[in-house]
């Protein structure tokens, strides 16, 4: 491999953040982790040289959202710097890093299955991570013990911030006044949550996901799921399904996983089609 000096710039326990991380160790790239203050990332995004974003790049219910939008506009994580060229968003990272590292690849080589790819790719960014991140947000809303360990351990690490009160206030204030995370779309969300996790196990069963090679639509899903499984009330489902098995193959729990080397080393549950969770 070429030798190249690279960063990733992200916020502590973003599962978002953590698919640009796993496809950095896809193809193998030693790359420094800049881990930036959460709720302040976009200024010091801006402050390291990236550009902000021309236009919103994510919506809340299939409509723009003004505090996101300004939010988007200022910059988003993860960020990524290779040899003086900045990146952002995980679907420019994923091209860009196909183009730079060819092998392994992040997309199928033929035609139809990189098509499926790319389209479960797209869905995971532009559909479920947002789920997956409102309804971490929405469970503070009820207290700190509504997610598993308060949110300080689990597959993805402590969720934004590692002080416990510190999270629950952060949380709440960014979940009501940027995403929109309130009892009527958690409600919402949890409705539409089955029919999510039956198109994720679908794509298991085709081998669009999970399948002998991994790709970027798989580091894109295991994260969000990940992050739903800080639920009590939907670890149990997510566990049931097929899913789990792409989970534990990228994101194992804790006290399965071997150490970690440095970042810079590089069940029963509801029937199919049921709203879940605790509202």
């Amino acid at each position: 491999m070429i030798p190249m000096e690279a960063k990733l710039y992200v916020i502590l326990g973003s599962h978002a953040c953590r698919t640009g991380m796993l496809m950095l160790e896809h193809k193998g790239i030693d790359y420094q982790l800049v881990e930036l203050p959460t709720g302040l990332h976009p200024f010091a995004l801006r402050l390291r040289g990236f550009a902000g974003n021309p236009s919103p790049i994510r919506r809340l219910d299939d409509r723009p959202h003004r505090m996101l939008a300004t939010a988007d506009r200022f910059g988003t994580v993860p960020a990524l710097l290779v040899d003086g060229q900045r990146v952002k968003t995980n679907r420019e990272i994923a091209l860009f890093l196909d183009r730079l590292c060819p092998d392994p690849p992040l997309f199928p080589a033929e035609p139809d299955r990189r098509r499926a790819v790319e389209e479960a790719e797209r869905w995971g960014d532009e559909v479920f991570q947002m789920t997956a991140r409102r309804l971490g947000l929405t469970a503070l809303l009820r207290g700190r013990d509504a997610l598993v360990n308060r949110g300080g351990d689990g597959r993805l690490g402590p969720l934004l911030w590692r002080q416990p009160t510190v999270r629950l206030v952060g949380a709440r204030l960014v979940g009501l006044f940027v995403f929109g995370a309130n009892a009527r779309a958690e409600s919402e969300l949890l409705t539409a949550l089955p029919g999510m996790l039956d198109r994720i196990d679908d794509w298991i069963e085709t081998g669009v996901l999970n399948g002998d090679e991994l790709y970027a639509a798989d580091f894109m899903i295991a994260p969000s799921l990940a992050l739903l499984a800080y639920r009590p009330d939907l670890r149990p489902e997510i566990e049931r399904r097929p899913a789990i098995r792409l989970v534990d193959r990228l994101l194992p729990e804790p006290s399965a996983s071997p150490p970690l080397a440095s970042a810079t080393q590089g069940s029963a549950g509801q029937p199919r089609g049921q709203p879940l969770g605790t509202p």
